[in-house]
């Protein structure tokens, strides 16, 4: 079964997602519609931190997380202030394709060389800082990463809307995900 969902028209916008911010989010970045104002944030936006991610959407229109591979276990008392101060009640969970965070132990030795050329950091406490580290934001497949981190937050915060998608960095464009 093909996972990802390509949004190209209104209607192939999740029935559930139609009328929500989530399907606001997914018209104004892959539809192309008008942008209208906003004065508050309509929903909390989880995405990578990754620079290759650039979202067409309002001014105003979102709280928006970035953390390396759409983690939010780290920054769970931003997600709860959006939701309790900010009154959003939608999450769009954003994984994308060719992810840092993924396989993070082929990067160990780039990454220890990193920290001691560019940081001025010690050899050992670079390689230290990783292995005590990369197991935390290792999420190994980004699909199934971001299916688990949004079956997590649902337990959480059970009267919110979360929904997992998918950015392909080669057209930039938002992908829902078939969670079934």
């Amino acid at each position: 079964m093909q996972r990802l969902v390509n949004i190209d028209q209104w209607e192939d916008i999740f029935p559930e997602y139609r009328e929500t911010p989530i399907g606001l989010l997914l018209a104004y970045h892959n539809l192309g519609k008008p942008f209208e104002g906003y004065s508050s944030a309509q929903l909390l936006i989880g995405m990578c931190m990754d620079n290759r991610k650039h979202l067409h959407i309002p001014d105003n229109f979102a709280y928006i997380i970035r953390s390396g591979g759409a983690n939010l276990r780290y920054s769970e008392f931003k997600v709860s202030y959006a939701i309790a101060v900010g009154g959003v009640r939608h999450i769009a969970l954003i994984a994308h394709n060719n992810c840092g965070m993924v396989n993070l132990y082929a990067r160990k030795d780039k990454f220890i060389e990193g920290l001691v050329e560019n940081a001025g950091w010690d050899r050992t406490w670079a390689e230290e800082h990783f292995m005590h580290f990369a197991p935390l934001f290792e999420i190994g497949n980004e699909i199934d990463f971001v299916l688990l981190e949004a079956k997590r937050l649902r337990l959480r915060y059970p009267k919110v809307m979360i929904a997992p998608m998918m950015y392909k960095v080669e057209d930039n464009r938002l992908y829902l995900i078939r969670e079934n």
